[in-house]
C-alpha cells in the first residue's frame, strides 16, 4: 500500500467517473480511480442506445436538461478531435395514434423551454417521404437536429486513456468495502487495499446509493432498470436514415430504433425494475416485446436476420433527475442516479464535480490545463479502417486486423480479456459471433497479455 494521498478519489470507471477523473488529472491534481470492475466502462456504460442526445426532451430547469446540453456540445467537440466514431443521423420521433400526435405540441414545448429550437413538426405524408420503411399508421412526427449516434464504448476509454496521461492512476478488481472520513484524509477500504485521499467523488452508478450510504446515510434508493436491446444485421442499415424515436411515456421514452457508427440496426430498451445489480442477461419475454416493437416500427424487420441481443442496467432512483450532492464537510461529492443520459451528459458533469469539489475546499489548480493529443482507432464503419488498406483480416465480420486486436491489448489502458478486445476493436461482435475467429482472436489475446487461452475462455481475466 502506499502511502501517498491524492488530491481526489473517483469511485467508478463508467463513462461518468473516467470523464471525471480526466478533467480533474488535465486540471493537475492527483487522481486515483477505483472501479471493482477489471477494465473500464463495464457496468451501465457497456450497454446503451449509443445516442449523443441535444436533451431536447429532458424535464425543463433539471440537472439532467441542463447537464445533457452542455455534454452535447462538448462530446461533439471531444469525439471530432479523437476520431471517436459520430455521425449526424437526427431524429424522428413519430406518433402512431391520435393521443400521441396531440403530445407533440407538448415535446415540441419543452423542446424550447430546453433551449432547443431546431425540430420541426411535419404530418404523416412528410413522415413517410423521409422514412420510406416505417409502417404506414404513422400520423405525425417531431424532426429534431442536433442528434448523432456513436461509438459509446471509445468514450470512456478514451476518458480513461486521456486520464492516465495525465497523471491519473487506475485501480481495478478493487471493491469498496468501506470508508473512513479523517479531518483531512479520507481512507478507502478496498478488496485491493487501502486508498488515502482528500477528496471523494462517487461516480459509482449501480452502486452509487450503496457509496453514498458510507458517507451520508440511506438517502436514495439505485433499483436496477434493465434495457434489453436486438441488434439487426449489417444489411437492415439502409431500412431508416433518422433515429425513430417513440412519444415519451411516464416510466421511460420507449422502445427506439437506431442505426449505429458500427453500420448495424438497434432495437430497444425495454424498461424493466430489477433487484439483481448483476441481472444484465436477456430474457424471453424482454427480447420478444424488443422484436415485437421492431416489427410494429418497421414491417421490414421481419425479414432481416438478427446479430445479437443484450441488455444493460440504468441506476434508476426515486426520483427522474441525477441525484447531485456536495457534502463540504466529509469532501465528497455524489453524482447519482445517471441513466441513459450519462454518456451525453458526462463531460458537464465532469465539469459540476470539479467546481463542487472546488467549493469543498479542493484547492484551485495553478497548474496550466493540460491538451489531450489522443487519437483513437476508427471503429466506424463509415471511417478508414486498417482492413481498407488491404490488410489481414482476423476477424471477417467487422473487417477487424490482427495489429487492431494487439493494438488493443498493448495500449494504456488497453485489453486485458475477450470483453475488452470486443469494446476496442469491434471482434467478435459480427454476424457470427466470434464462430469463426474466436480461436485466433484468443491467441492474439493470450500472446499479448500473458494470459492462458483458457483463462480468457473462462473469464477469469
Amino acid at each position: 500500500m502506499s502511502n501517498l494521498v491524492s488530491d481526489v478519489a473517483v469511485i467508478g470507471a463508467g463513462v461518468v467517473g473516467t470523464a471525471v477523473a480526466r478533467e480533474l488529472a488535465r486540471r493537475g491534481y492527483s487522481v486515483n480511480i477505483i472501479e471493482a470492475g477489471n477494465d473500464v466502462g463495464t457496468g451501465t456504460s457497456k450497454a446503451n442506445t449509443a445516442i449523443l442526445h441535444t436533451g431536447f426532451d429532458a424535464t425543463p430547469n433539471t440537472n439532467e436538461s441542463r447537464l445533457v446540453r452542455q455534454g452535447h456540445d462538448l462530446l461533439l467537440e471531444y469525439a471530432t478531435v479523437t476520431g471517436i466514431a459520430i455521425e449526424q443521423t437526427n431524429a424522428l420521433m413519430v406518433a402512431w395514434n391520435d393521443d400521441q400526435l396531440s403530445q407533440l405540441n407538448a415535446v415540441a414545448e419543452k423542446s424550447l423551454q430546453n433551449g432547443h429550437r431546431d425540430f420541426l413538426q411535419i404530418d404523416a405524408s412528410k413522415v413517410a417521404r423521409l422514412e420510406p420503411h416505417l409502417a404506414d399508421n404513422a400520423l405525425g412526427g417531431l424532426l429534431i437536429s442536433g442528434e448523432y449516434i456513436i461509438d459509446p464504448w471509445s468514450v470512456p476509454i478514451a476518458f480513461a486513456r486521456d486520464a492516465s496521461s495525465f497523471g491519473a492512476v487506475f485501480r481495478f478488481k478493487s471493491q469498496v468495502l468501506s470508508i473512513d472520513v479523517g479531518n483531512e484524509v479520507t481512507t478507502i477500504n478496498t478488496s485491493s487495499g487501502l486508498v488515502k485521499t482528500h477528496f471523494v467523488v462517487n461516480a459509482a452508478g449501480l452502486a452509487g446509493a450503496k457509496i453514498d450510504e458510507m458517507f451520508t446515510g440511506n438517502r436514495f434508493t439505485v433499483t436496477p432498470r434493465r434495457g434489453e436491446l436486438i441488434v439487426f444485421d449489417k444489411f437492415a442499415r439502409t431500412l431508416v436514415s433518422h433515429i425513430i424515436l417513440p412519444v415519451p411515456q411516464k416510466h421511460t421514452k420507449g422502445v427506439l430504433l437506431t442505426p449505429t457508427v458500427f453500420g448495424n440496426l438497434m432495437v430497444g430498451p425495454t424498461a424493466d425494475d430489477v433487484e439483481d445489480l448483476t441481472a444484465t442477461g436477456s430474457t424471453q419475454d424482454g427480447v420478444a416485446r424488443v422484436l415485437a416493437a421492431a416489427h410494429r416500427i418497421i414491417p421490414a424487420l421481419r425479414n432481416e436476420e438478427i446479430t445479437a441481443v443484450y441488455a444493460g442496467l440504468r441506476a434508476a432512483t426515486e426520483e427522474s433527475d441525477y441525484r447531485l450532492f456536495t457534502e463540504q464537510q466529509c469532501r465528497y461529492i455524489c453524482l447519482g442516479g445517471i441513466r441513459s443520459t450519462g454518456l451525453s451528459a458526462s463531460m458537464a458533469l465532469a465539469n459540476e464535480a470539479c467546481q463542487r469539489l472546488i467549493d469543498c475546499g479542493l484547492q484551485i489548480s495553478t497548474q496550466s490545463v493540460k491538451v489531450s493529443t489522443l487519437k483513437m482507432p476508427p471503429l466506424g464503419e463509415m471511417q478508414h479502417r486498417p482492413a481498407d488498406d488491404g490488410q489481414a483480416c482476423v476477424c471477417m465480420c467487422e473487417r477487424v486486423t490482427a495489429t487492431e486486436i494487439t493494438n488493443a491489448c498493448n495500449e494504456p489502458i488497453g485489453a486485458n480479456n475477450l470483453d475488452g478486445v470486443r469494446r476496442r476493436t469491434r471482434a467478435l461482435n459480427g454476424k457470427c459471433q466470434g464462430f469463426y475467429c474466436l480461436a485466433n482472436v484468443c491467441e492474439l489475446v493470450s500472446r499479448a497479455n500473458a494470459i492462458p487461452v483458457d483463462d480468457l475462455l473462462s473469464g477469469k481475466s
